[in-house]
């Protein structure tokens, strides 16, 4: 049976006599009722099955259910109902981490696990290996394809190639970086990688500019002056209609993908059409999360549109909406060719759904554009998967 290293107590760094020595407690708290949360629960129940959430918990006013698909969860304050021996993750945005582990302990709690990225990645990693192999499919990384290097006769299986990369001249390989005025400082600076070049997104909205020179989303056929809305699609949308390279890719400034620097000849070699990000679940499916965290009215004018256009794509999209895994933040990697594929299928939905939703007040729950395409996007090449070579990459979150 596959083992969580420390559901009980113990951490990936503990020996051995440490993991035996808690072996038998398996009840775990959570902090945290919503997405987060039921994510991080189902991580761990499908990697090691005797695994039980004893319940949710949260400290704050908001109105939350008193169970979630049978768990409870319970108010922080009610310590009577609480057993504080327990192991409790706090599966929460980190901002929140140490105010929550403050008043963990102050409750009694002793064995506190914050769930960090590097804890959410191994966790994401180990139940997408599980996973992929039960439905008998590879779980594809790009840090694993291996180069095809010359033979000792100078031969080679395929084309071997070195990419000139983001800033020389006939570059062939870019993954552009959205970042707009807008964005707040990174706490630590990040450098760029060779391969990475910035566009400033929303450049229509405002004559300052990052720096001189930057490469900005306004020029030529595009939609900068819908940012607000559309957010780091109207790089995407951009780079569909201007950008040359062979492979062309998106990130955001505090997201970037994990891989090694010859990504581009490990496509080439291993004939790799696209990269996408470890894919997320998310409960109760990809249609149930989206109407719980946002206005359904914009699912279901995203549905309408699709059965009006193709009856049959619409039957296979409601089909996968109520799947569980996407791939998000509107990150990739892929051959232009297929950029312009999907983009040609793409924006019609998002501009048909946004014409029908107009503006929202709140500035998060305006950017449904962009929530809605991350679904569509993973659906595109799911339904696809016979036709495209995808694999995965790790990416990062910068504070």
């Amino acid at each position: 049976m596959n083992k969580i290293g420390n559901p009980c107590g113990s951490l990936p760094g503990e020996t051995l006599e440490a993991e035996q020595k808690h072996e038998e407690c398996k009840k775990v708290y959570i902090v945290g009722a919503h997405s987060r949360g039921q994510t991080l629960a189902k991580y761990l129940q499908y990697l090691d099955s005797e695994v039980v959430v004893e319940a949710y918990l949260y400290n704050n006013q908001e109105k939350n259910p008193e169970q979630l698909r049978g768990i409870p969860v319970i108010c922080m304050d009610e310590t009577e109902k609480i057993h504080t021996e327990y192991p409790v993750y706090i599966a929460t945005r980190g901002v929140s981490h140490a105010s929550l582990t403050e008043a963990l302990q102050k409750i009694g709690f002793t064995k506190i696990y914050p769930v960090t990225v590097e804890l959410d990645l191994r966790l994401r990693n180990d139940y997408l290996k599980k996973f992929f192999a039960e439905i008998g499919r590879d779980f594809r990384k790009i840090d694993q394809m291996e180069r095809k290097l010359p033979k000792k006769d100078g031969s080679t299986d395929s084309e071997v190639k070195n990419f000139s990369t983001a800033g020389t001249t006939g570059s062939t390989a870019v993954i552009y970086v959205a970042k707009s005025i807008y964005d707040s400082a990174l706490q630590r600076e990040y450098t760029l990688g060779s391969y990475e070049r910035e566009i400033q997104v929303g450049a229509a909205l405002t004559e300052k500019r990052l720096y001189p020179g930057i490469l900005t989303d306004d020029v030529g056929d595009n939609i900068s002056e819908r940012n607000q809305q559309f957010c780091e699609l109207t790089a995407l949308y951009w780079i569909w209609k201007h950008a040359k390279e062979d492979y062309v890719g998106l990130v955001h400034y505090r997201r970037h993908f994990m891989m090694p620097e010859n990504w581009a000849e490990r496509m080439c070699e291993n004939e790799i059409d696209v990269i996408l990000p470890i894919p997320l679940y998310v409960a109760p499916s990809l249609e149930g999360n989206y109407r719980s965290r946002h206005d359904p009215d914009e699912w279901d004018v995203m549905l309408r549109y699709l059965k009006q256009r193709d009856e049959k794509e619409y039957q296979e999209a409601k089909t996968f909406f109520q799947t569980s895994l996407y791939s998000p933040c509107n990150m990739f990697v892929m051959k232009r060719e297929i950029l312009d594929e999907l983009c040609t299928w793409l924006f019609p939905v998002l501009f048909a759904v946004a014409e029908y939703s107009g503006q929202k007040e709140v500035r998060y729950s305006n950017r449904y554009p962009g929530f809605i395409s991350e679904r569509l996007l993973t659906f595109f090449f799911e339904k696809n998967r016979e036709r495209f070579k995808v694999v995965y990459a790790d990416k990062n979150f910068l504070a």
